[in-house]
């Protein structure tokens, strides 16, 4: 499945009111870990089709980023329903962030 950019604009529409669960990576374009995160990410973009999959640019979302407390990064969330019930930070590999979301 594709990976979604998401801003502050479609945040909600993209990500609150998704009808499947949304991980949504919280990465910066200067941050190391987020570089080699973005690898797991698209590894689980391809394979998983019963999630969405969505970026926010903290940089360019810092009031997102503050909303869900996002304190280092790269921040990994899991959204259901329109909550976010599971985060993960720091580089992981996929089995453990899969692991780490409950997915």
């Amino acid at each position: 499945m594709e990976i979604i950019n998401v801003t502050a604009a479609d945040f909600d529409e993209k990500v609150l009111k998704a009808d499947k669960p949304v991980i949504v990576d919280f990465w910066a374009p200067w941050c190391g870990p987020c570089k080699m995160m973005a690898n797991v990410i698209d590894a689980i973009a391809e394979e998983r089709d019963d999630i969405i999959v969505a970026k926010v640019n903290v940089d360019d979302e810092a009031g997102l980023a503050q909303r869900y407390k996002v304190a280092s990064i790269p921040m990994v969330g899991l959204f259901k329903d329109g909550v976010l019930k599971e985060s993960s930070v720091g580089f992981m590999d996929k089995a453990s962030l899969i692991g780490a979301l409950g997915l």
